[in-house]
C-alpha cells in the first residue's frame, strides 16, 4: 500500500511540483491550499506524513501543527521561506519532526521524508522497547510506563528519552541530540533540548535509584544506569 503524504501549501507551483515528484516516487498525495483545508484533509485522508508550509491563509502552519498534535503523532515536516532560528525553535517545540527552508531541492525533500519515516517506521517490529527498574519505554506503541502507570508523553519527549536510554551512560551533546532525535541541521540555540529534558525529569524524578537523566556540565546529557 502506498505511503500517503498530505501537502499543505498555498503556492500552487510548489504544491504541484511536490505532488508530481512524490507520485513519481510511488507516494499517494493530496494537496490543501490553506490551513483550514489542511486540517480537514488531515482527518479525511489520514496521511502517513504531512508537508506543511508555515505562511498559509485561513490558518497558518503553526496553527495546523498544533491542531494535528492535539490528536495525532503523524510526522510533520515544516516548509518555509524563512530560515530564522526562531522559526526552527517554534516548529520543534510545537512537535514538528523536521524543517525545510525554501528554495529546496527535491532530492533534499525526498531524503528528509525517508529519514523521518525511518524514525517513525515500525521496521524493527517489537524490538523498540526498553525496560529498566519501574520504567518501560515502548516506541512501537509510543507508550511510557512509569512504576506500572501509563504517563502521557509527547512524541519528541519519547524519542529523546529512548535515544538516551538506548545507550546507557553515554554522554550526548545537545547538538548530537538535535541532529539524531530531531534529525536536521540546527545551528545555535539548543534550548529546545533543555526544555524537553526538563519535562522528562518532571515525569521521572524520584521513580528509581537505579537510573536517572544526568546533566554533564559543559557537555550535554546522559541516561545514567547504576552498575552498567
Amino acid at each position: 500500500m502506498a505511503i500517503k503524504v498530505l501537502i499543505v501549501e498555498d503556492d500552487s507551483n510548489i504544491a504541484q511540483l511536490l505532488q508530481l515528484y512524490l507520485e513519481k516516487e510511488g507516494f499517494e498525495t493530496q494537496v490543501a491550499a490553506d490551513g483550514g483545508q489542511g486540517v480537514t484533509l488531515f482527518h479525511s485522508f489520514a496521511p502517513d506524513l504531512v508537508l506543511l508550509d508555515i505562511m498559509l491563509p485561513v490558518l497558518d502552519g503553526w496553527g495546523v501543527c498544533r491542531k494535528i498534535r492535539e490528536t495525532s503523532k503523524t510526522p510533520i515536516i515544516m516548509m518555509t521561506a524563512k530560515g530564522e532560528l526562531e522559526d526552527k525553535v517554534s516548529g520543534l517545540e510545537m512537535g514538528a519532526d523536521d524543517y525545510i527552508v525554501k528554495p529546496f531541492e527535491m532530492k533534499e525533500v525526498m531524503a528528509r521524508i525517508h529519514a523521518v519515516l525511518r524514525r517513525y517506521g515500525g521496521d524493527q517490529g517489537g524490538r523498540k522497547k526498553l525496560t529498566f527498574d519501574k520504567l518501560v519505554i515502548n516506541m512501537d506503541s509510543y507508550e511510557l510506563l512509569v512504576d506500572g502507570k501509563r504517563v502521557d508523553t509527547p512524541p519528541k519527549e519519547m524519542e529523546l528519552l529512548y535515544h538516551l536510554a538506548a545507550s546507557p551512560n553515554r554522554v550526548f551533546t545537545r547538538n548530537q541530540l538535535l541532529d539524531e532525535v530531531w534529525g536536521f541541521d540546527y545551528f545555535g540555540d539548543s534550548r529546545t533540548v533543555d526544555v524537553h529534558i526538563k519535562r522528562l525529569r518532571e515525569k521521572l524524578e524520584g521513580v528509581s535509584d537505579q537510573w536517572s537523566i544526568k546533566t554533564v556540565w559543559g557537555v550535554g546529557y546522559k541516561f545514567e544506569v547504576a552498575g552498567e
